[in-house]
């Protein structure tokens, strides 16, 4: 790297991304430090990395750490403006196994970084919540933003339970925020081979030739949305909302869980296996988010269309397995 492409600390805006080295996370990091922002990120490093992003930039400082630990995320916050809350310890599903540890690594978690925030004088959090779960049952779709919130999961309230604490923090101390209730991401980087997410999940068995377990009759309507389109609407929310502070980020679209195989089979050239088992309860069978708040305050509409972003994600996984195992 030239001396001309180098950014003294402090120059810019120091943001901390906790959850830095998942999916999402990765992503965020490195879209941020190309555009001059000096980085901090914790992560555990005990546990498991959800891609293999390594940037390594004279603006980014990787801290190990603990989000349980008060102290690893004081240090976290030393001298950071802005802070991006993408860490979650469980999953909807995982979450109805044990709610308790949901509340307490979540919620409590989130609210002593909050009441640090605070004494350390960073200026806003922005938090990915779920726009998937902290509405329940929809109503209507597409959902506004207006809707009432109902989960019917764990994951959900506990979400929920964090923007609200947000909501208190700054009407209590002033601390400004933004709460994104983001669809279902995916794209470049995200696991196939893990448990998490449709799409990846789906590709992965697709083009490793399994069975593709379904809950229920591939009915289920969800909101995908490409992880480009995400990282657009997160650096979106770093600018002033016009005192709007909670938005749907999602394609605006729905596609069943029959329709996401039809497409990856088109774009992959091979035929899914399909196996249907017994629906789950808590799966809500619609999910479509409006984004007409998104649009109008923030300045943000998504750009990729499932069935171009579903074939970036194709070629991404072929050209990263051909990487790892040989031509």
């Amino acid at each position: 790297m030239s001396r001309a492409d180098y950014v003294e600390p402090g120059t810019f805006k120091r943001c901390l991304v906790l959850g830095g080295r998942g999916f999402i996370g990765s992503h965020l990091v490195e879209a941020l430090l190309s555009r001059g922002y000096a980085v901090r990120c914790l992560y555990r490093p005990r546990g498991v990395l959800l891609n293999e992003r390594r940037p390594v930039h004279p603006n980014l400082e990787i801290l190990e750490g603990d989000f349980s630990n008060i102290a690893d995320v004081a240090r976290a916050l030393q001298d950071c403006e802005i802070c991006f809350h993408l860490i979650s310890t469980t999953l909807p599903k995982s979450s109805n196994a044990d709610p308790m540890f949901d509340i307490e690594s979540n919620v409590v978690g989130t609210v002593r970084l909050l009441t640090r925030a605070v004494q350390s004088g960073v200026k806003k959090i922005i938090f990915v919540s779920s726009g998937g779960t902290v509405y329940g049952v929809p109503q209507q779709t597409p959902i506004l933003e207006t809707h009432p919130t109902d989960p019917i999961v764990p994951y959900g309230i506990t979400k929920l339970a964090i923007e609200k604490y947000l909501h208190l923090f700054h009407f209590l101390h002033g601390l400004d925020y933004t709460v994104l209730r983001l669809a279902n991401p995916f794209g470049d980087g995200q696991r196939v081979n893990n448990s998490q997410g449709a799409v990846a999940v789906f590709l992965g068995k697709v083009l490793r030739g399994e069975p593709v377990e379904i809950w229920g009759n591939g009915s289920v309507v969800r909101d995908y949305i490409y992880i480009e389109d995400v990282i657009s609407a997160l650096l979106a929310a770093m600018d002033d909302a016009g005192g709007k502070r909670v938005f749907n980020i999602g394609s605006g679209q729905g596609h069943s869980l029959n329709q996401v195989l039809d497409a990856i089979e088109i774009a992959t050239g091979r035929s899914a296996n399909r196996t249907y088992l017994p629906g789950r309860a808590f799966d809500v069978p619609v999910s479509v988010l409006s984004i007409e708040k998104a649009s109008q305050f923030l300045g943000w509409t998504p750009k990729v269309s499932f069935e171009e972003g579903l074939k970036r994600f194709a070629i991404w996984v072929s050209d990263h397995e051909r990487e790892t195992n040989g031509p």
